[in-house]
């Protein structure tokens, strides 16, 4: 596996599986190859019904920073942007309806497509300097899905998410915090041990219960999506999406238009 595709690693100890993103040089930016391998790490949970907990956290100090921006590049009219969305969401949805509970371990940036694949776990802590965003408005110009919005609106309430999305910034841990979109920040030192402990008091609850519960919660969570294919397509068929591929690409600043 070339460090440019990335890996996605499994680890399992008895009922607990530990699922890594590992792009370190790219702070594990998600490629088409790591999607393509959590989503068979999510078939290979469906097939062993005995694990009750899945950890999801990235190497080398960050969780996710998104998906690679380089995969864009060839992208030319809004039904790419659109078949890459339904992509997206086809991997975010499974993680989110698995019969596995789940905990986001969030170090540095959980952004884009890595705050996505966070929201739709269950629980999530993080470390102090972790910092969750969809900077896309300054980055590169295309939107989120319907469904991904809706997530963010569930967890944060509209005027944060809204907030977030239109200023492009980012939210510390402790905002993370005070908002309940994580349940504690824990210092590096004492991470392995927290998510340890953590997952393995979940691993020893009733399984059917939580997994009724959770399934009730992604129904609420799911009734307050609505379609917006006819959004997806104009972002990104939109010359400013072009632009900020580009511009990202090659380390400058894009030059918005509006069109």
């Amino acid at each position: 596996m070339s460090t440019i595709e990335g890996a996605v690693r499994l680890d399992r100890r008895e009922a607990i599986a530990y699922i890594t993103f590992d792009r370190q040089a790219a702070r594990n930016a998600m490629t088409w190859t790591m999607y393509e391998q959590l989503n068979s790490f999510l078939d290979w949970l469906e097939a062993n019904r005995d694990i009750r907990v899945a950890v999801l956290r990235g190497a080398g100090g960050h969780f996710a920073a998104g998906t690679d921006i380089a995969q864009f590049r060839d992208f030319a009219t809004g039904e790419d942007g659109l078949a890459y969305e339904r992509r997206l969401d086809a991997v975010v949805a499974r993680l989110e309806a698995t019969h596995a509970a789940t905990i986001a371990v969030v170090e540095g940036y959980a952004v884009g497509g890595g705050l996505a694949l966070a929201a739709a776990c269950d629980v999530r802590i993080c470390t102090p300097d972790a910092r969750f965003g969809v900077p896309i408005a300054r980055t590169v110009g295309n939107c989120l899905s319907m469904a991904n919005t809706a997530r963010l609106v569930a967890h944060l309430g509209a005027s944060r998410t809204k907030a977030m999305l239109v200023t492009a910034g980012l939210l510390s841990a402790q905002e993370a915090l005070q908002s309940g979109f994580v349940t504690s920040i824990v210092e590096p030192k004492r991470l392995d041990k927290q998510v340890d402990e953590l997952a393995a008091g979940i691993a020893t609850l009733a399984p059917i219960t939580l997994q009724v519960s959770r399934e009730a919660v992604r129904r609420i969570v799911a009734s307050l999506s609505a379609t917006g294919d006819d959004l997806v397509r104009r972002a990104y068929e939109s010359l400013d999406f072009q632009e900020g591929v580009t511009a990202f690409l090659e380390k400058r600043l894009p030059r918005w238009e509006g069109r």
